[in-house]
């Protein structure tokens, strides 16, 4: 096998557990390999430290697999995507949840959504690619899933010298299907929809809004296909409104609301939230319940000082509309912008906007995005349930 030695003191991240290894990381290599092929990794004093596959095309160049002398064949992968999915059916509703989240599963660069019988299955690198037609077989094998639907349609593929791709895998099937999500249901558009064709990791906090929404007047802001206004609504909130710059969410989450019954009292517009906020506030309409859950703002380092200014303005806006006692839901996917970054432009706009405000509640992704301590990369959602007086 072909071997590849680390720059001295770059071992430290490999033996702290962090499944990258950066191209400038690399000292040598040696013997032949392909790009995508399992290699060796070794220190510079020629100890060894882990396998994982290499791709010389990425920055990410070596994606760690394993820390053991073992090989990476089928009954490794099995192994791996077992141990995942039991780990699910501890922690999960499996009806919908993240079967596989990738480094923190120790399947770097894949990706699977359960959504009710369906898989939507996304792989991220080329040595994963290498790997694809034993994963279906294992998932299909160990899940059972009526179909599986990839959606490897995404941009950072091409960092890794490979095209974009979405199709089926097993079964030729309707690509929109019905999932439970805390006893609500929703369609799943997982042809076409964002990412996978919904956003599990807030799952967990949807169910969190519970003891605030209920008799409120409701704001849902960047809804999408309507997630936390159904479940406002389904908490018995006596008015909700969702707002979405996107006219097909703003489509899907009316569909979604009939589905359950809840059009009477879930109702969807098509706004921008900045302008929505402000219109708001002079109107004089406040809300009891203010949700926000915004697209990342910055998916790089060099972005975030305008991602802060966004995020200030809407939480500034928000708090300006939110009845006295009542409850602002505020979150953040932006890796980039730490909790404590976070947190302080929660402050910052609760001083500009005049309001007390204190914090109920800090939560993060659902339980089946779990995170990996060795890799900060794999913590990056954000959820503040704050009060506002």
């Amino acid at each position: 096998m072909a071997k590849a030695y680390l720059v001295k003191g770059k071992e430290k991240r490999v033996e702290y557990g962090h499944p990258w290894i950066f191209k400038s990381d690399i000292d040598i290599t040696e013997g032949s390999f392909e790009n995508g092929d399992v290699i060796d990794v070794y220190s510079f004093k020629k100890r060894f430290l882990g396998r994982g596959y290499i791709n010389l095309k990425s920055q990410i160049s070596i994606r760690m697999l394993t820390y053991e002398h073992e090989e990476i064949n089928y009954a490794f992968l099995y192994k791996r995507i077992q141990d995942a999915w039991e780990y699910r059916k501890k922690v999960a509703d499996i009806n919908s949840c993240r079967a596989i989240f990738a480094e923190s599963d120790f399947l770097p660069a894949l990706i699977v959504d359960k959504f009710g019988g369906y898989l939507v299955v996304q792989v991220l690198s080329l040595g994963m690619e290498k790997f694809k037609p034993m994963i279906i077989d294992i998932l299909d094998d160990i899940i059972k899933p009526l179909g599986i639907y990839e959606r490897s349609d995404v941009a950072v593929r091409e960092l890794e010298g490979l095209e974009q791709t979405k199709g089926f895998l097993k079964g030729n099937f309707d690509t929109n299907v019905e999932m439970i999500e805390n006893g609500i249901k929703f369609m799943v558009d997982v042809e076409s929809g964002q990412k996978t064709g919904y956003f599990l990791d807030q799952k967990e906090n949807r169910a969190a809004l519970r003891p605030f929404v209920e008799n409120a007047k409701v704001l849902d802001c960047f809804t999408h296909v309507g997630s936390f206004a159904l479940h406002a609504g389904y908490y018995k909130a006596r008015e909700v409104t969702g707002i979405d710059i996107s006219e097909h969410a703003v489509h899907c989450a009316s569909e979604n609301a009939k589905l359950n019954g809840l059009e009477n009292t879930v109702r969807f517009e098509t706004a921008n939230t900045f302008d929505k906020l402000r219109e708001c506030y002079d109107n004089r309409e406040h809300f009891d319940v203010v949700i926000l859950d915004p697209p990342a703002f910055t998916k790089t380092r060099g972005a975030v000082e305008g991602a802060v200014r966004g995020y200030k303005e809407i939480n500034l806006r928000a708090m300006k509309i939110i009845s006295s006692g009542g409850f602002l839901v505020t979150c953040s996917c932006s890796h980039h912008v730490d909790p404590e970054l976070f947190m302080d432009i929660i402050y910052n706009a609760a001083i500009d906007s005049k309001r007390k405000v204190r914090l109920i509640e800090y939560r993060s992704q659902a339980k089946d995005h779990p995170i990996l301590i060795a890799a900060e990369e794999t913590q990056y959602l954000k959820c503040a349930i704050l009060q506002v007086v």
